[in-house]
């Protein structure tokens, strides 16, 4: 997608037709772009992992409009989400539940609400400092070690713990995003953007999720669930960007090659 971006981008932001201040480009430009996205989009909603589709679908949204700098695209994108969001809701009987459950998870607390009462519960019994490690009784969760283990993280570590792992996060993709605006490649830049967003709008899903500002879905908490291919993943994720970082520092004479 970035190297795409890189080849089109100012196709993108310039040319085809103009509808106010929005433009539309050419298909032969644009199809490409879509069809990709949509493949893939497709593939993921008929596995109902709706997860990953938002999470592809906020990184096609933020690298068209960081390639293109028009806002209208952010517009667009977020109309678009709002669309499919209604649509996933009256089409997916799952979706529908997760929502019921993250408007109101003590309406059913034995079954449908059982992960989010519990998590709630795990919060609360962590308090500011938590129970210690391997004090508290995590167990209680289903899939506290994938989905919920910051409910786990927040019990025995307590307000301080969970602070502690949300300003890490936040130092990741401070730095992501300090590579990207470093780089002078475009398409580095693209890349770093787009590994960065990954790793921040996967945080934010799961993490959301569990403390209930978004309905819960089924993806990571990126180096701290449990999941091999998860960890191999974003570490090499990682790997990226620090080699992003590093051949920006050479060609800026900043370190030796």
């Amino acid at each position: 997608l970035a190297a795409y971006l890189m080849d089109r981008r100012e196709l993108l932001a310039v040319g085809g037709r103009k509808f106010g201040p929005i433009h539309i480009p050419e298909g032969r430009d644009l199809f490409p772009l879509l069809f990709a996205w949509g493949a893939s989009l497709i593939v993921m909603v008929g596995q109902k992992d709706l997860g990953s589709s938002l999470l592809f679908f906020t990184l096609f949204v933020v690298l068209v409009w960081v390639a293109t700098e028009r806002p209208s695209y952010l517009f667009v994108g977020l109309a678009l989400f709002a669309a499919g969001a209604y649509g996933a809701w009256t089409q997916f009987g799952h979706v529908q539940v997760r929502v019921d459950t993250w408007l109101d998870p003590w309406a059913d607390p034995a079954d449908t609400g059982f992960q989010l009462v519990q998590s709630s519960f795990s919060f609360a019994w962590g308090g500011i400092t938590g129970t210690g490690i391997g004090l508290g009784d995590p167990t209680r969760v289903p899939a506290v070690q994938t989905d919920f283990i910051l409910a786990a993280i927040g019990e025995e570590l307590g307000l301080l713990g969970t602070t502690a792992v949300l300003m890490s996060y936040l130092l990741m993709v401070g730095s992501g995003l300090r590579i990207a605006m470093r780089a002078d490649d475009p398409f580095h830049k693209l890349l770093a953007t787009g590994l960065t967003t990954i790793l921040g709008v996967q945080a934010f899903i799961i993490i959301g999720g569990v403390t209930r500002l978004v309905p819960l879905t089924g993806v990571t908490l990126p180096f701290v669930s449990y999941g091999g291919s998860s960890l191999v993943a974003n570490y090499v994720l990682l790997a990226l960007l620090l080699r992003i970082s590093h051949e920006t520092a050479v060609r800026q004479g900043e370190v030796e090659q």
